[in-house]
Formats: C-alpha cells, sequence, structure tokens
C-alpha cells in the first residue's frame, strides 16, 4: 500500500510540475564549450547550443518563459513569426526593455502559420555568442508535401572571440580578417591572362575606389556547424532507401553566406522562410544569413550522402551525412575557389564616368594585415580546408560548376494565391550603403540613431526597392511581416519572405501590405553590419492609434 500511495504521490508531482502543451521555459546561461577542439566560453539556451527546438501546432497559444541568468540584459527574437509587436522581442521597441539580469520574461502569443523558422538574441552580439535556436511549426493539416522523416539543419559561424572583440577590430581595421588579398603572384597571373595594360588598369581602378575584390565576408576564422557540431563531430541523420527526408535548413549563422549541397542528391525546395511554395529542384542553395528552406531528398542504397555547406569566403565548411546507419561518413568535396568580386558587381563595366563621391559605397583600404590563410588556421588550431585549384571564378555569383542548377528567387512561386495583389500606393527606395574605412553601414546614407522611422499606414500596399551601393551582399530582413518577391511571376504567386538577400551592385523589389500594428525593426542581417548602423524602424499605425514608443 506505501508503494501504491508513494507511486501515485509521484505521479501527481510529475503532472504538476510538466510543461503545459505550447509551453515552454528558456534559461540562458554561459557555459564553456569545446567544438571541434576549440574552447571557449558561450552563450546557452538550457545549457545548449544551439537552443532547444520549439515545436509548435499552427494555431495553438504559446507561452515561453524566459530565465535570464547572465549579468548582462538579454532578449528572444522569434525570427519570421507573426505576432503581437510586444512580443517581437526586440529591445526599445515596442515598449520592451530587454530581460533584465536575474529576472524571467514570460512571451505569449498565438501561433498563425506553419513552417521553418528559428529564433535568437537581439541584444548586442549574444546572437554570435550562441544565442540561437530552431522553431518547427506543424500545420493545422497536413503537409502539402509529405515526407517519412523530419530534420532541422541548423549551419551556423561558431569562434572563441567575444562579439565585442570582433566589432573592435572591425572599427579598428575593417580589412582585419581579410587573409585572401590578390598578391604579387596574382598580379603576375592576371598579367600573363590579361596582358599588362588590362591588369595595371584593373589594379588602379581598385585602388582609386580603395575597395578589395576578395572581400566576400568580413569576418573570418570561424568553426562552421550543423546542429552545434564541427565536421569532425559529423551530424547523422538516418533514413531508410527510398524513404522522402525533408531537411529543414536554417542559417543562423552571424555572418556566413553558406552555398548548400548534398552531392549525388536533388534538392526538392518545397518551402522558403517557412512559407510554402512549388516543388523547384535543384542541385545547389545559396543561403543567405537568417533565411530557411525546406527541402525533400530521397536517398537511396546502402551509402552516406553529405550534407556540405562551405561558406562563400571558402575559408571552411559546415558538414554533416544522412546514413542508414550511425557511425558512416561519406566522401567530403572539396573547397571551391574563391571568387573575386568584379567592377560589375558594382553595376559598371569600368571606371569612365564614375561619380568620385564614394559616401555610400563599400570602401576599403588596402593596406591591412599581412597575416596569411596558411598564418590564420594555425592561429585557430584548424586545418586549412583544401580547395579546388581551378582558375578563380570571377562575381559575386559564380562559382558553381558548369551545369549546376542554383536555387534563384525568380524560380519562387507560392503555392498558394496571395490574398492582396493590388499595386503599390507608393514606393519606398531604401539604399544599401556604407563607409568600410570607419566600419559604418546604413540605410538611406543614415546610421539607425540617425534615422527617421519609415511610417506606414495600417493596410497600404507599398513597393519597398532596395538598392545596394556596395559591393557586399545585404540580407534585409523585416520583422513582424512577409513580403512578396517582385521576381516574375504573376501577382497572385509571388513567393512570401521575410529574409531578402540583395546581390552587391545590384536592385531588387518586394511588395508589402502593412497589415500588422506596430514598430517593427527592419536591418541586415549581417551582425555587424546591424550593429554598425544597418538598422531603421518601420511603424505600422492603425488611423487614430498611438504606437508605444
Amino acid at each position: 500500500m506505501k508503494r501504491l500511495i508513494l507511486a501515485i504521490v509521484c505521479t501527481s508531482l510529475a503532472f504538476s510540475t510538466a510543461a503545459q502543451a505550447g509551453e515552454y521555459t528558456l534559461t540562458i546561461d554561459k557555459k564553456i564549450v569545446d567544438v571541434g577542439g576549440r574552447k571557449g566560453e558561450s552563450l546557452t539556451i538550457n545549457g545548449q547550443l544551439p537552443g532547444p527546438t520549439l515545436r509548435f501546432k499552427e494555431g495553438e497559444d504559446v507561452t515561453i518563459n524566459v530565465i535570464n541568468k547572465l549579468d548582462e540584459d538579454t532578449s528572444l527574437h522569434w525570427h519570421g513569426l507573426l505576432l503581437p509587436a510586444d512580443m517581437d522581442g526586440v529591445p526599445m521597441f515596442n515598449g520592451f526593455h530587454g530581460i533584465k539580469p536575474g529576472t524571467t520574461f514570460t512571451y505569449q502569443f498565438k501561433i498563425r502559420q506553419s513552417g521553418t523558422y528559428w529564433y535568437h538574441s537581439h541584444s548586442g552580439g549574444q546572437e554570435q555568442e550562441g544565442l540561437y535556436g530552431s522553431i518547427v511549426i506543424d500545420p493545422a493539416d497536413k503537409e502539402p508535401v509529405p515526407s517519412d522523416r523530419d530534420y532541422v539543419v541548423v549551419l551556423s559561424d561558431f569562434t572563441t572571440e567575444t562579439s565585442d572583440d570582433i566589432l573592435a577590430n572591425l572599427k579598428s581595421d575593417s580589412g582585419y580578417y581579410n587573409y585572401a588579398r590578390r598578391t604579387a603572384g596574382d598580379f603576375f597571373s592576371d598579367m600573363s591572362d590579361k596582358g599588362i595594360g588590362a591588369t595595371i588598369k584593373d589594379r588602379l581602378a581598385w585602388g582609386e575606389m580603395r575597395m578589395d575584390p576578395t572581400d566576400l565576408a568580413d569576418v573570418t576564422g570561424y568553426t562552421f556547424l550543423v546542429n552545434g557540431k564541427s565536421e569532425s563531430a559529423n551530424w547523422t541523420g538516418l533514413y531508410k532507401s527510398g524513404e522522402r527526408v525533408r531537411l529543414r535548413l536554417i542559417n543562423a549563422s552571424a555572418m556566413t553566406y553558406f552555398d548548400f549541397a548534398i552531392p549525388g542528391l536533388k534538392l526538392i525546395v518545397v518551402a522558403a522562410d517557412g512559407q510554402n511554395v512549388q516543388p523547384v529542384i535543384v542541385d545547389e542553395i545559396r543561403m543567405a544569413i537568417g533565411e530557411t528552406y525546406d527541402v525533400i531528398v530521397m536517398p537511396k542504397g546502402d551509402k552516406a550522402y553529405t550534407i556540405f555547406a562551405q561558406s562563400i569566403d571558402r575559408t571552411g565548411y559546415a558538414r554533416g551525412t544522412l546514413a542508414p546507419r550511425e557511425g558512416m561518413s561519406g566522401p567530403v568535396p572539396p573547397l571551391r575557389p574563391r571568387a573575386l568580386l568584379t567592377m560589375n558587381d558594382m553595376g559598371m563595366d569600368s571606371m569612365e564616368g564614375m561619380d568620385h563621391d564614394m559616401s555610400g559605397m563599400d570602401m576599403k583600404g588596402m593596406d591591412h594585415s599581412k597575416m596569411s590563410m596558411d598564418d590564420m588556421h594555425k592561429m585557430h588550431g584548424t586545418k586549412k580546408p583544401e580547395a579546388v585549384e581551378d582558375k578563380k571564378p570571377m562575381g559575386w555569383a559564380s562559382g558553381a560548376p558548369s551545369g549546376t542548377k542554383v536555387l534563384s528567387y525568380a524560380d519562387l512561386k507560392s503555392l498558394k494565391k496571395q490574398k492582396d495583389t493590388r499595386s503599390e500606393e507608393r514606393e519606398i527606395v531604401v539604399r544599401l550603403g556604407g563607409t568600410m574605412e570607419r566600419y559604418i553601414w546604413t540605410l538611406n546614407g543614415k546610421k539607425e540613431a540617425d534615422a527617421t522611422p519609415i511610417e506606414l499606414k495600417y493596410g497600404e500596399r507599398v513597393k519597398l526597392t532596395f538598392i545596394n551601393d556596395t559591393m557586399m551582399a545585404h540580407p534585409m530582413h523585416l520583422h513582424g511581416m512577409f513580403v512578396q518577391l517582385v521576381n516574375g511571376q504573376p501577382a497572385e504567386r509571388l513567393p512570401n519572405k521575410h529574409m531578402v538577400s540583395v546581390p552587391p551592385g545590384q536592385s531588387y523589389s518586394v511588395m508589402l501590405t502593412a497589415d500588422e500594428a506596430g514598430e517593427w525593426a527592419f536591418h541586415c542581417h549581417l551582425l555587424f553590419h546591424m550593429q554598425s548602423g544597418m538598422m531603421n524602424k518601420v511603424v505600422v499605425a492603425r488611423l487614430g492609434a498611438e504606437v508605444t514608443k
């Protein structure tokens, strides 16, 4: 009898302390981690890097208790979720002032969508230091494209440097991490290919603009991770031959674009930024920071397939495996050559007629650290990845082998018809600029601190046109709402996105229906660009209503 009573009491206590459906408690703290042999202090969520996957169902009410055990303020932003503005989690927006040390903040909202999303800190550089995790929202009905297995694949960049130190290094020398500058050997190689006149003209053009054609990434020296595991740890997802496997790809890095592929498998893209699209078959996806893509793959046979995401600057890769059994490993392809940017990436064929006022452009001094790529890898204790010794590809978007189908925004087509197909009432131009000499990044020539918020009337239809005046791509993110890519599809089939990657020197337009009241952050998702000014506030106000300042 005593045993029975004890069992009843224990069962009762278990039920009283268990979280309710749709309820999570997340504790933010610090922890020493060892990632691929690199040890350092990381921020963690429930002791994990990355944080736990939060799984919701469309239509349910969610409660998330966030406990801050740090000695500084923190926050969590629910990237891509539609929710009340005061639950968005951005400090100094909508009356939210962050989560103070030793306190708990409770987020409560209803799930109004389905798909793959993620969450991260919006306080300082905490996202770089480990505060991020994935979100999977199951649809109220069934998935339009079913699968036999379902895996989250979180790509990220890990470093033992603090975010404050990284930003300070960039401020002191914007080329601090650029270990791949052109050498005298490159000069003679180019002279052999192009002739001395063309080579000298090219070098003078870059020197006059104080720009660097090797500048594909501001920060290097990362260890790249799949679900928190380095390439040597080899995260593995199991499959049975012939199964349809859904991979929920999330680029949760702070500063890294990835070229994602699984050699030997086609990727069937079925969702972008959590929103269902008509299936598109590709070989590779260039993933901007903050983007998510759902892909279906169909591995066959008794073999291992390598999940391979190489950084755009080719300094390393994230790697995992799909296999029928644990312990298997597929071949790891060599890194492709690092591309060189060209004048075409600035929308120019030559320097002729160019305005010498470069204030809006991505300017970089040429006299930087003399550290080599080999030195950099020795410093971080990492192996220099092998690369294919082919001729360097030219241009930001190039580099995939001939015949490779790389996903383009033009390929995306909404699975469901858009509710709002109106033409724009007005166009808002957003110029993406920066001064690399001081590492300042701007929207329409102003840092966030100096900018006037973009004001929208509730329900109005606007076109946002991004004009990238720099030689870096910028992944632009609008909180609280989806935009529709103006990608050549019919108005009723324009795809929804909340992340828009704008290539260097190019323009891109999106449509927006301002149907979510509140103050919404609008920024580049390159973390240190945002921290250096590339952010503004979008205010959507109902007629006669005030938005909390």
